[in-house]
């Protein structure tokens, strides 16, 4: 009897942890459109699982586990990025789920309106934080070394982005880094759009 409970409590712990993965979410479009509501005005932003789809579930699952919820902004460099998706709102780390593979090979550029994920050194270290691209980096992209994944590009909101640019910023005292909005930015929630 006991096995059997053991047995059903994998079954069980293995549904939930699928379930909450981003491939189930809208698994047959291509190009899901998700929302971000943000304290300066919302962001629509199409994702191009065509070309990224590891990258694009590995946000859907950041998505649907709602792990974006009140965090921060963390980093604007007007004539850069504006990166967030790795700290709440007390400058506190979100909790992250394993690295993914890098995509910065599959075609898509680091042009002014995309949506890239963010990385340590490591070329597979992305994990829930990404960026806007404020302009065209094509430094990012891919060449003898590896880029920077896009994986999708905003389709409404680029009149959000230019009002967030616009806020000053300075070295953060909790995060003690520079590049950190004074006012902060904050990302209430991200929402799956229906498909169309």
């Amino acid at each position: 009897m006991r096995f059997i409970y053991i047995i059903f409590s994998i079954i069980v712990f293995s549904f939930q942890v699928n379930a909450s993965s981003g491939q189930f979410v809208q698994p047959n479009n291509l190009y899901p459109k998700v929302k971000l509501l943000t304290s300066h005005g919302d962001i629509i932003v199409e994702l191009d699982r065509s070309r990224a789809p590891i990258t694009v579930n590995n946000f859907l699952s950041y998505v649907k586990q709602q792990s974006y919820n009140n965090t921060l902004f963390h980093r604007l460099e007007p004539e850069f990025v504006l990166q967030g998706g790795g700290y709440d709102s007390n400058y506190q780390p979100i909790e992250e789920l394993k690295p993914i593979f890098n995509e910065s090979g599959n075609g898509l550029k680091n042009q002014i309106g995309t949506i890239a994920m963010a990385r340590l050194n490591d070329p597979h270290s992305a994990t829930s934080q990404f960026f806007f691209n404020l302009q065209d980096n094509a430094h990012l992209d891919p060449g003898r070394t590896w880029g920077y994944a896009v994986f999708g590009y905003i389709t409404e909101g680029h009149d959000v982005i230019e009002k967030i640019r616009a806020i000053q910023t300075d070295t953060s005292v909790e995060l003690g880094w520079p590049n950190v909005p004074v006012e902060k930015v904050i990302l209430k929630t991200v929402i799956v759009l229906p498909e169309q």
